[in-house]
C-alpha cells in the first residue's frame, strides 16, 4: 500500500526564502484518501497559544513547497497561525505514481487531507482551520471550500481570473468558438505526441531563454522561477510555456 511507503525527506533547509526567528519548522507527512503519502513542512509560531488557528497552503501549480507557498506559510506562522504546506500527490517529495501528473479530484483530496492532518494536531483548534490556494491552486481551494464544512476561511491568491483565462484565453484572445476549437485540437495533438514519446506527464517548464517579446507576466514568472528569487532544483513547473507562447 502507498501509505506504508517511507518518504525520503530532505534534512537541510532548502527553501528559497530565509528562516524566521519567530517560527519553528519541522518536516511532516500525511496521507490522502487514496493512500498516497504526502510530504509537508509544518510552521509553528514560537510564541504560540495553547490552541492555534491553522492554515493549509498550496500553489502555484507545478511549484514545490519550498517556493512561494512555503513563504506564504512562513509569513502566516509569523502572524500566529500554525501552517502546513505540502507537495501534492505524484510530485517532488510526495508519493504517488506515475510521477509528475495532476488530477483535480486527487489534488482536491490532497488539500482536504492537509486540513485533516491539521485538525488532529493537539495544539490546533479544529473549528478554526482555513486554506490558501495560490495561482492555479485557487480553483482547488474553491473546490475544497464548496465541499468541506471543516474549512472556515478560504483565500484564493491569483493575479488573474483563472476561470476566464481557461474559457477565453489570456486577454480574451481565444474568446470565440473557432479559437476554443483550435486550442482543443492543439492540446489533443500534444497529448498524442506525449503518448508516442512514452509519457503523458512530463511537460515543459518556464520558457528559457526568455524571448524579448514575451508578455510581461511570462517575464515575471521567469524573474521568479529562473532566478535566485525562486528557483528550486525540484520544481519542474509543469506548464507548457513554449506551446503557450506560440499561441499568444
Amino acid at each position: 500500500m502507498e501509505n506504508t511507503v517511507k518518504l525520503e525527506l530532505t534534512d537541510e533547509w532548502d527553501k528559497t526564502f530565509p528562516k524566521s526567528e519567530k517560527v519553528n519548522h519541522r518536516k511532516a507527512t500525511f496521507h490522502n484518501r487514496c493512500g498516497i503519502m504526502l510530504a509537508a513542512d509544518l510552521y509553528k509560531p514560537k510564541a504560540a497559544e495553547t490552541k492555534l488557528a491553522a492554515i493549509a497552503v498550496y500553489g502555484p501549480f507545478g511549484a514545490v513547497k519550498e517556493q512561494a507557498a512555503g513563504l506564504y506559510a512562513l509569513a502566516m506562522a509569523e502572524r500566529g497561525f500554525l501552517t502546513i504546506v505540502f507537495d501534492p500527490s505524484f510530485t517532488e517529495e510526495s508519493g504517488g505514481s506515475p510521477r509528475y501528473m495532476a488530477s483535480p479530484d486527487i489534488n482536491t483530496g490532497d488539500f482536504q487531507a492537509a486540513v485533516d492532518s491539521l485538525s488532529v494536531q493537539e495544539n490546533v483548534a479544529p473549528e478554526r482551520i482555513g486554506i490558501i490556494g495560490i495561482c492555479d491552486w485557487e480553483g482547488l481551494a474553491f473546490n475544497v471550500a464548496a465541499l468541506d464544512t471543516c474549512v472556515k476561511a478560504t483565500v484564493a491568491s491569483n493575479m488573474y481570473d483563472m476561470s476566464r483565462v481557461n474559457a477565453n484565453g489570456c486577454f480574451d484572445a481565444e474568446n470565440s468558438a473557432d479559437a476554443r476549437y483550435t486550442k482543443k485540437v492543439a492540446m489533443n495533438t500534444q497529448r498524442i505526441a506525449d503518448y508516442k514519446n512514452g509519457s503523458y506527464a512530463l511537460g515543459g517548464g518556464v520558457v528559457d531563454p526568455l524571448p524579448q517579446d514575451a508578455p510581461f507576466f511570462v517575464a515575471d514568472y521567469y524573474d521568479y522561477y529562473k532566478t535566485n528569487r525562486g528557483y528550486h532544483k525540484r520544481s519542474l513547473l509543469l506548464i507548457r510555456w513554449n506551446n503557450f507562447l506560440r499561441n499568444t
